[in-house]
């Protein structure tokens, strides 16, 4: 005779019975033991097996229904009761590119790729939420409030005035910064070796590099004797970039004109003023608000032809002369792994800033042609990457 098998419902468990009635079709297999346990596990209430016979239904007791519930368990993959019980973590995201930018999308793909090597993926084990485009004051605090109520586990933070924004509105959730120049000095963090407090990451350079830009610019146009620097007198490094320029200016007989990068208006008026007189150069330094204009600042520096130097690739690849900097691309790889070793317990405090390993020139040969110029033979054997 076929064996047949119901599930007798204890009290208050009459919503289950059309599932039960599911369960009685043919004999007990795994898929069987493994919606027994389902239910068990899920707070559902606990059926007694009962077997039919032909001299009447004959119920299980305790002892044969967990023998059953031991043998669901050894059916269920234990890859399966492990997902079950494994919490879904939160990453948050506040950076100042909008969000088609194409270079905030290949920073955000280089930490979502690195974080996937680590063994975290959005949306199976891990969440990601972004706040993108904060370049102003406003929409920095706004975002950096809502990102803190989301309660993440960590904080991806890109740019000193946004992890200040993010310090002030918790002291404790941990907060791991890219492109951030002089954290100390910034007050961000008590010292690179011990950062202390919430916050610990990548820094993007020392001041000295600053004198650096200058130096170059005077390499590939001796001719420069006046250069206007883009800086944002409101960041909180937009001064020592200045002053590290400012140091080496009179030995390269160079005299400094700074032009603030408000909005698009107060950069064309100053650039326009400062190409009036002759033997001019450019100089941008790393700014939020320089980044936001970058299209125009290129176009500004083609138009009253002006050889630049910009602090990153991306303004040299948007067809500016030459850039120095760091690979901020490389930065948010390295982020991923002080993210993940917050996630399984770490603390930011004891995690210690570290400085760029990689620092990249790249020269555009096409723009220096428009400009007239010829780059010299020593800055193109240095260079990382030559644009033709």
């Amino acid at each position: 005779m076929k064996r047949r098998w119901l599930i007798s419902c204890v009290p208050g468990a009459a919503q289950h019975e059309a599932r039960s009635a599911q369960w009685c079709a043919a004999d007990p297999g795994p898929s069987r033991a493994r919606s027994l346990e389902r239910s068990w596990i899920s707070g559902a209430p606990l059926h007694f097996a009962t077997r039919r016979t032909a001299s009447g239904t004959r119920v299980f007791g305790r002892r044969a229904f967990i023998a059953l519930l031991g043998a669901a368990a050894a059916a269920w993959p234990l890859a399966a009761r492990a997902q079950q019980g494994e919490r879904m973590r939160r990453i948050g995201v506040l950076n100042d590119y909008g969000e088609a930018d194409p270079v905030g999308e290949t920073q955000l793909a280089a930490f979502r790729e690195e974080l996937g090597k680590l063994g975290w993926t959005d949306g199976r084990n891990v969440r990601i939420d972004y706040r993108t485009g904060a370049a102003d004051t406003d929409a920095i605090r706004t975002y950096a409030a809502e990102m803190v109520a989301l309660a993440p586990d960590v904080i991806l933070a890109a740019g000193a005035t946004i992890v200040a924004a993010l310090q002030r509105s918790s002291s404790s959730v941990p907060i791991v910064f890219v492109t951030v120049t002089d954290p100390v000095g910034g007050g961000l963090v008590a010292s690179l070796a011990r950062p202390g407090g919430n916050t610990t990451g990548f820094s993007q350079f020392e001041f000295g590099i600053s004198a650096k830009w200058l130096e170059l610019l005077k390499d590939i146009a001796p001719g420069v004797t006046r250069v206007a620097v883009i800086r944002d007198p409101t960041a909180r490094t937009g001064g020592g970039q200045l002053g590290a320029i400012q140091a080496v200016a009179p030995s390269l007989g160079v005299e400094l004109s700074p032009i603030d990068p408000q909005d698009a208006d107060a950069i064309e008026r100053g650039l326009a003023a400062f190409a009036r007189d002759t033997a001019g150069g450019l100089i941008v330094t790393t700014s939020r608000l320089a980044r936001a204009h970058r299209d125009l600042i290129v176009a500004l520096a083609a138009r009253h032809r002006l050889p630049a130097v910009y602090p990153f690739r991306v303004y040299v690849a948007s067809g500016g002369l030459v850039s120095y900097g760091p690979d901020s691309t490389d930065a948010y790889r390295r982020a991923a792994g002080y993210v993940d070793r917050i996630l399984k317990g770490e603390k930011a405090a004891d995690l210690p800033v570290q400085t760029p390993t990689k620092y990249q020139l790249v020269v555009n040969v096409k723009t220096a042609k428009a400009l007239g110029l010829e780059i010299p033979t020593p800055v193109l054997a240095r260079a990382d990457e030559v644009i033709e």
